[in-house]
């Protein structure tokens, strides 16, 4: 029977709207940053668990395994909706992903606007925790190492200045203080200069001179022994 003119052409029962193309990326990338979170997950939950008690409480405000973990649930749940939605077509899933995004974003943008707009508060805040940071720099080596590498990455020392290492027990100038830190800061605040680099090189070429003169010796001795020398 021929069709009349303007009427809905007639689709088969495998036919979809949907492009394979956006389908399939859409699921690859929602699938690996689904393999991602559940691996934040992961490193989050062991590095809390291999924490002593004591020093997980005192720092609890700027632990990174509890950073590691929130974000890494959050994505799981949100990648989730996008990986199961997009491979199953569900418009249920795939609106809550659409959503979820959104709030994301506007979220990011309205922190920026208000970090601007607020940016003397939002300076002190930051730098409240920082300083927090830095009184329990020695109690927690996961936050040691994260001010160690935030401190190379961006050629700083503190907070605002050196001087904020003072609020640290083992680092401060007091005359009372027993540590043998006393009135310094941390390695990381130490930048490398090319000359520095030239004498570490020059020291490892002449340490390995070293070793090669005492071999040589050596070898000398025991021939020197033997008595067909």
């Amino acid at each position: 029977m021929a069709r009349r003119p303007g009427a809905p052409a007639a689709y088969g029962e495998d036919f979809s709207f949907v492009s394979p193309l956006v389908k399939y990326l859409l699921f690859f990338f929602n699938m690996l940053f689904w393999v991602i979170s559940m691996v934040m997950v992961a490193v989050g939950v062991y590095a809390r668990l291999m924490k002593h008690a004591e020093a997980a409480l005192a720092c609890l405000a700027v632990d990174p395994a509890i950073l590691l973990i929130v974000v890494g649930v959050l994505m799981f749940l949100l990648t989730f909706c996008g990986c199961i939605g997009s491979l199953r077509e569900n418009i249920c899933l795939l609106q809550t992903f659409s959503l979820c995004l959104t709030i994301v974003f506007l979220l990011q943008l309205a922190a920026g606007v208000l970090g601007f707009v607020f940016s003397d508060k939002v300076r002190g805040k930051v730098s409240e925790i920082i300083n927090n940071a830095i009184v329990h720099y020695r109690d927690d080596l996961d936050l040691q190492n994260l001010i160690d590498f935030g401190q190379k990455e961006f050629s700083c020392c503190g907070g605002i200045s050196y001087k904020d290492w003072s609020l640290n027990m083992y680092f401060n100038c007091s005359e009372d203080n027993p540590s043998r830190e006393r009135c310094s800061v941390p390695y990381s605040c130490c930048l490398p200069t090319p000359n520095q680099l030239v004498g570490i090189l020059l020291s490892m070429i002449l340490v390995s001179q070293i070793k090669d003169q005492i071999k040589l010796q050596l070898y000398n001795q025991q021939h020197r022994a033997d008595p067909w020398y």
